[in-house]
Order: C-alpha cells, then sequence, then structure tokens
C-alpha cells in the first residue's frame, strides 16, 4: 500500500504514511490518488482530529518519482500530474478544516519539500533536509513552492533556494523559520504523536476557523481580514468549546474539548 494510514481513536489523530520507501517515497499516480483519497477520508471522520503525514523508511518524500514520468506506458504527463496529483493534495491539506502535521523524517525534496510546507506544523528529524530540485533537471518549482516558501523566508531566500537548488538542513530550515521545530532522531516520533495528540485535544472548530483565517491573510486587505476575525470569532463564542473553556477556566479545571 502507498499510502499507510494508522488511527488513534482514542487521541484523534490519524497517521499518513507515505509508503515507497524503496524509492524515498517519490510520488506516482497510485501514490498521489492514494493520499488524496485518504485526506478526504480524514476531513470526513469525527473521530480524526489532527492528521500526521511522514513517510516510512529514511525519506520523506523525494518529489516526483521520475521513472514514471520517463516510462513512456506509465507517463501520465506534466499536465495530469499537477492537475490530478500535486494540485489537489496541496488544496486538501490547506482546505481541511483541522490541523495537519508534516512529520519530515528524512529528505524532502521538489514536491515532497513543498507539501510539507503547505501543512499547518513542520516537526524535522535532526537528519532530514530540504531540496528545491527542480531547478536541477530544468524545471519550476511545483505544488505551492512558489506560494509559500517566500511567505516562510522571505523573497530573497527563496528566490535563491529555487534557483541554485541548495540543500537546507533541518537545524539551518529551523532558523529560516521553514520548519516549526527540530527534533533529535531519537525523540522525533514521540514529539510528533504527543504534538499532533495535543492538537487534537484543543477546540477543532476554532483552529479550522483560524486555518481559514490564515489561508485569507494570504491576500485580504486588512479590513477584510478584520471583518472575517470578527465573523470567526463570533461563531467561535457560540461553540460548546467555548462555553467549555470558559467553565473549566472559572472553575479552575483542565477543559475538555470535544471540537464542537
Amino acid at each position: 500500500m502507498s499510502v499507510s494510514i494508522e488511527k488513534h481513536n482514542e487521541n484523534g489523530v490519524a497517521w499518513l504514511r507515505l509508503n515507497r520507501p524503496e524509492v524515498f517515497n517519490s510520488f506516482n499516480r497510485e501514490m498521489a490518488l492514494r493520499l488524496q483519497s485518504e485526506l478526504d477520508a480524514c476531513e470526513t471522520d469525527d473521530d480524526v482530529r489532527a492528521i500526521v503525514i511522514t513517510g516510512n523508511g529514511k525519506a520523506f518524500c523525494a518529489g516526483q518519482d521520475l521513472k514514471e514520468v520517463t516510462t513512456p506506458d506509465l507517463n501520465p504527463g506534466f499536465k495530469k500530474i499537477l492537475e490530478e496529483h500535486y494540485n489537489p493534495i496541496i488544496k486538501r491539506i490547506r482546505s481541511i478544516e483541522k490541523p495537519v502535521i508534516a512529520g519530515v523524517n528524512g529528505v524532502a525534496a521538489g514536491a515532497g519539500a513543498n507539501i510539507a510546507l503547505a501543512c499547518d506544523i513542520v516537526i524535522a528529524s535532526a537528519g532530514s533536509s530540504f531540496i528545491q530540485a527542480f531547478s536541477k533537471i530544468g524545471l519550476v518549482p511545483d505544488s505551492a513552492g512558489t506560494f509559500f516558501l517566500p511567505r516562510l523566508i522571505g523573497f530573497q531566500k527563496a528566490s535563491a533556494l529555487m534557483m541554485l537548488g541548495d540543500k537546507v538542513t533541518a537545524e539551518e530550515a529551523e532558523q529560516l523559520g521553514m520548519v516549526y521545530k527540530v527534533v533529535e532522531n531519537e525523540a522525533f516520533l514521540e514529539t510528533v504523536g504527543k504534538t499532533a495528540g495535543m492538537l487534537a485535544q484543543m477546540p477543532t472548530q476554532a483552529l479550522g476557523y483560524t486555518k481559514k483565517l490564515l489561508n485569507a491573510s494570504m491576500s485580504n486587505t486588512l479590513e477584510q481580514q478584520l471583518d472575517m476575525e470578527s465573523k470567526y470569532q463570533i461563531e467561535s463564542a457560540q461553540s460548546e468549546d467555548y462555553a467549555e473553556g470558559v467553565s473549566a477556566f472559572v472553575e479552575k479545571r483542565k477543559p475538555v474539548f470535544k471540537g464542537k
């Protein structure tokens, strides 16, 4: 199975593991469509309140499987690869009203790097790295890399990394602001799991609204953003989780959020 799924219903976390370790989890059509399907299933499953995307083996994802695009009988063509594989994955990650965590466990190259950067939170293992590998083979960045990377680290740095194709270590990525944090390898999975578990126990509806606001902030004016904040704050204040949060604060106890 090119993407394995492991649901921990007791804490509301679904782990989606890219599972083509023999080719460093590079994407072929089957894996791209499978990841979309699993993200759709997580979106509609009320028991899932946080999603982790990570890789099996030594890599997170090496991007596109070049064997697929260089084998005539297998090659779907770049139009189909972009419009049916990568673009829908990015759109799903950003539209799901649940936190999506990228657990970058090894190299993240090309589309693999940009899929990670599209997630809400990126946690990287100490031995991982990020490479905008496109220029090395005469291509341009895709999977929203030109959208997210300049916003994360600035235009000048993003331009250089995309044109030169430099490898960025996990520690450098943290310093640049590409990732939330770097964790030593032996503590990596535990840290990713704890972070996802913590998010899954938080007020899911409010987190979903926060995600919508962050998406909109990429293009909104100040006035438009203030209007959206008002709209979602008013809706959040009518939720069961808000009532629980206030009650727990007054009663000096830990809140039990239900994501409603």
